[in-house]
């Protein structure tokens, strides 16, 4: 296990380093991502270089025997860029700058930012890339973070070269962008601008490309750097750092690009699905690269600075939190930071050593944590250990997600609420592309896949038919690629599959959102619409019980399909709310609405009943966590009360055999389990007798 930190001594006098590196080894360090933010002290003036502290810190480092993932560190220009070369500075959909004082304030199109940016890569390459130190390269830093989106005349530039080499023609971009509407046509690619500020909303197809676009130039940033690596002879291992489910950067086209990939993933104390949200991110980094393990480069060991409140961590959460990590395909665990910073926007938020010492709660846990991932040795990588694919798309992201559509969705959100329904039952999940559907999977689970590719529908519909177990709907295959309707209605690639006829949306709103058509809401207006719209539900019946159906009551007539569940109510009453249809060896259900959480808890218990998907262990008690990578087993106690988990196997920390674990609240175990072995069975602490 790699163990670490981002670290900064460029924000500290030289006196400090060697401390530095003597409480690194007390900790159990062994890797630092160094130099993230460091452009303005290694090139204080154009034309000006400073090396020689780097060479002293890393050279210290190597002595310590702390491995170095060396930053290329273009995340931050320093003054002078901007002062000498304003074209640098990206700019916002009204054409006002974004200056200098804080970080990422770079046009990623820009051709002098990244003429600047390249030559600081080269050099760092060229006396660094041999140093027997640096075992990695980080690449740039946690790309669109802030900016997730640049209008400025270099972004216009670039986006039409990006457009001429997609369509190659105007006229196709006109077919793909629907044009006819609104007058739109465009007569060649230089009439084309960044969607920036207009009276209304944009051409929801060319918005879609302005995303592709968007991530595509942050991507190019990134492979730009790649390359000098490259060619300056870097062999080590090159990567940025991904932030999980981050809208504006597609990490699926992303991923083959990256050597292994490394996540930064901060759970919010106050938030309640945290655990959820959390497991799915490290669910989706994992799925980004199969078998391969993966990197947490960023985590806070207690609170942080950037939330409306920051509330610490409780006692054994960053262990529990860790481990979380570990369990997903985790072969890292580092944090931002090593040394608190002492000034700056983030001179709050935690670190590895804080300002009050080594006498602290904080210091403890990290050397506590640098301990326990040393005695666990080698891991085995994550295998095929899921049963259950959940399908997330980031082009369908961006395109449910726009303006005009029958209805409001919060496409992450809806996924996650599908998630957490496996995740709570201790079933584990890969997160996939709908192309990437099948592949020994028993179930496939794609809520609202409303523009659907024909490589992915093809893919869902041969997975269907090799016997799989599909279920899809709402709000699905309804768009193609450039968020157009198809020929023939809806449902139209995945109609066959799940025998139905799609007749109309049947939006659910609370009220009316009132307006004339003509203009935008006000803010007050447009909020009370927004909950009038999450006040509608629909109640539809499923094996003899009652649900609410949320967002829409579809109109789905049958076509071969049986219906599993009917509306109760309103206009499509006694209509299909869930039907299965039986397509070559496989079934697929839809569902006409979105369950509430007792619905989709039903629905998913008859589906993991229909598909035979089992969970890592059975009888899980709410409140623990079971994943399996290879023959890893990780329990996790995240409840507040104790449980004793019975399970055969070898302790991966002592490699003493065990028949049970005892777990308090936030305890953790890493047992080492046959493949072929039942995992485990769990119960509270005061139920041991019983078992």
């Amino acid at each position: 296990m790699l163990y670490g930190a981002d670290y900064n001594p460029d924000q500290w006098p030289e006196h400090v380093w060697d401390d530095d590196v003597r409480l690194m080894q007390e900790a159990g360090v062994n890797i630092v991502s160094l130099g993230i933010f460091a452009w303005s002290r290694i090139q204080p003036a154009e034309g000006v270089w400073d090396f020689a502290w780097l060479d002293t810190v890393i050279d210290k480092l190597h002595a310590g025997g702390i491995r170095v993932n060396l930053a290329t560190a273009t995340a931050s220009p320093p003054p002078w860029v901007s002062a000498t070369y304003p074209e640098t500075l990206p700019v916002d959909e009204n054409g006002a700058s974004y200056w200098p004082g804080s970080r990422q304030h770079f046009a990623p199109s820009s051709p002098t930012y990244r003429r600047l940016a390249g030559e600081l890569v080269r050099r760092l390459a060229e006396r660094y890339a041999q140093h027997p130190a640096v075992v990695m390269w980080h690449v740039g830093n946690e790309f669109g973070c802030h900016l997730w989106m640049d209008f400025s005349d270099a972004a216009r530039d670039a986006y039409r070269v990006w457009l001429t080499a997609r369509y190659g023609t105007i006229d196709a971009l006109n077919a793909a962008w629907g044009t006819s509407f609104w007058s739109q046509a465009y007569g060649s690619f230089h009439e084309i601008f960044p969607p920036r500020l207009a009276p209304y909303s944009h051409n929801p197809s060319s918005m879609l490309d302005w995303r592709r676009f968007t991530s595509d130039m942050l991507l190019e940033c990134y492979l730009a750097e790649r390359e000098i690596l490259l060619a300056a002879g870097v062999t080590q291992p090159i990567t940025t750092n991904f932030m999980g489910p981050f809208k504006p950067a597609d990490y699926r086209r992303w991923a083959p690009h990256m050597d292994v990939i490394a996540d930064d993933c901060y759970p919010d104390p106050a938030n309640p699905n945290r655990i959820r949200d959390a497991a799915f991110q490290r669910d989706l980094v994992r799925s980004l690269k199969p078998g391969v393990p993966w990197m947490l480069w960023e985590q806070a060991t207690d609170a942080v600075s950037w939330r409306p409140g920051n509330p610490g961590k409780r006692d054994g959460a960053l262990m529990a939190e860790t481990a979380q990590s570990i369990a997903r395909g985790a072969d890292a665990i580092m944090f931002f930071q090593w040394r608190q910073s002492r000034a700056g926007s983030e001179k709050f938020h935690s670190a590895m050593l804080p300002h009050a010492g080594t006498q602290t709660r904080t210091w403890n846990a990290v050397t506590e944590l640098g301990a326990r991932l040393a005695a666990l040795g080698d891991l085995p990588a994550p295998g095929r250990d899921a049963q259950v694919a959940l399908v997330f798309d980031w082009e369908n992201w961006w395109a449910v997600e726009e303006r005009d559509h029958p209805t409001e969705i919060d496409y992450l959100a809806l996924t996650l609420e599908w998630y957490g329904a496996f995740h709570d039952r201790g079933i584990q999940v890969d997160i996939i592309a709908p192309e990437d559907a099948g592949v020994g999977y028993d179930l496939v689970v794609a809520p609202v896949l409303y523009l659907l590719r024909e490589e992915g529908a093809s893919a869902i519909a041969r997975f269907v038919e090799d016997g799989g177990t599909l279920v899809t709907g709402p709000f699905t295959d309804i768009v193609d690629e450039h968020d157009q309707f198809r020929d023939g209605g809806f449902l139209t690639l995945l109609g066959d599959v799940v025998g139905l006829r799609f007749e109309d949306f049947g939006a659910l709103a609370g009220e009316s959102t009132g307006g004339n058509g003509v203009g935008a809401l006000s803010a007050a207006a447009t909020q009370a619409a927004r909950a009038a719209a999450a006040r509608g539900t629909v109640p539809f019946s499923f094996d003899g019980a009652t649900y609410g159906g949320r967002l829409v009551a579809e109109a789905v007539r049958p076509a071969g399909a049986s219906v599993l569940g009917t509306f109760e109510s309103g206009l499509q009453s006694g209509s299909a709310a869930l039907t299965r249809n039986r397509f070559g060896a496989g079934e697929a259900w839809y569902l006409a609405t979105q369950p509430d959480a007792e619905g989709l808890a039903a629905v998913v218990d008859a589906l993991v009943a229909a598909s035979g998907v089992r969970p890592v262990v059975p009888d899980v008690p709410a409140g623990v966590e079971v994943a399996r990578r290879g023959e890893l087993v990780t329990i996790i106690n995240h409840g507040d009360d104790p449980v004793e988990v019975a399970v055969r196997g070898t302790d991966a920390e002592t490699g003493a055999a065990v028949e049970r674990v005892a777990l308090d609240s936030q305890g953790v175990a890493f047992v080492l389990v046959p493949i072929d072995a039942p995992a485990a069975h769990t119960a509270p602490l005061a139920d041991a007798v019983a078992l």
